[in-house]
């Protein structure tokens, strides 16, 4: 097989492999507002029932918040880069010199001499595709395949909001004593996050122990600054 072909099929180079950040920010995300908003109501309510209630509205908020969120962050990147895309576009039409100067400014910083320059220019002013690709990955710092699903971004963070925010709760559905339920609950949120570790591993090709143990240092610390405030505020 081409290595070449070989390397471009690693999934670290997919669009899937790239929706690892909204997986890992939505799981954590989910888990951690979960464990503190967890930890706030069971310091106030005795009633498990209303927990529960409060638990579940607060995840389907959460997921809700998320979704549209990440939909409007992707959509609004995507509209800007292609505001300067278009602009780009406008300045090789209209302005060909200035281009032919951003070339050699270019491939100076990169070291080259002009003898060296020239047949590039030549080349990429041959042709306004090459040139376009050209002054957007090289000037604009825009990747070709910048384009990101809005809806595909939207729900991989909802979703993994959900997943992220689900275990925390469950333990309260089968638990009748609201300690053992929390305890529980952050067993689960710690087995969630080493879960989340290796997946991450998977996908980016790093050490499972140290990318589980990286998601359950950094997530657990966060679920315990959630956990401590949400029991402060409980206590006041």
């Amino acid at each position: 097989m081409d290595p070449l072909k070989r390397f471009h099929n690693e999934d670290w180079h997919t669009p899937e492999g790239r929706l690892i950040r909204e997986f890992v920010f939505g799981i954590n995300d989910g888990l951690v507002t979960t464990v503190g908003f967890i930890a706030g109501v069971t310091g106030a309510l005795i009633n498990l029932k209303i927990v529960l209630m409060s638990g579940s509205a607060e995840i389907i908020a959460g997921t809700v918040s998320m979704f549209f969120g990440a939909y409007l962050a992707a959509k609004s990147q995507n509209e800007f880069y292609q505001k300067e895309i278009n602009r780009e576009m406008r300045e090789i039409k209209e302005n060909p010199d200035h281009e032919i100067e951003e070339i050699y400014e270019i491939y100076q910083d990169k070291g080259f001499t002009k003898a060296e320059i020239d047949p590039i220019v030549k080349k990429l002013m041959s042709d306004k595709k090459i040139l376009l690709d050209f002054m957007v990955q090289d000037e604009l710092g825009i990747s070709r395949d910048y384009y990101e699903n809005p809806l595909k971004i939207a729900s991989y963070t909802g979703l993994s909001f959900l997943a992220g925010g689900i275990p925390p709760l469950l333990p309260f559905f089968f638990v009748k004593q609201s300690l053992t339920a929390v305890a529980f609950s952050i067993i689960l949120s710690l087995l969630v996050l080493v879960f989340t570790g290796l997946a991450k591993a998977k996908v980016t090709k790093t050490g499972r122990f140290k990318s589980a143990l990286e998601m359950v240092l950094i997530g657990g610390a966060a679920a315990a600054a959630g956990f401590i405030c949400g029991r402060l505020i409980a206590l006041m």
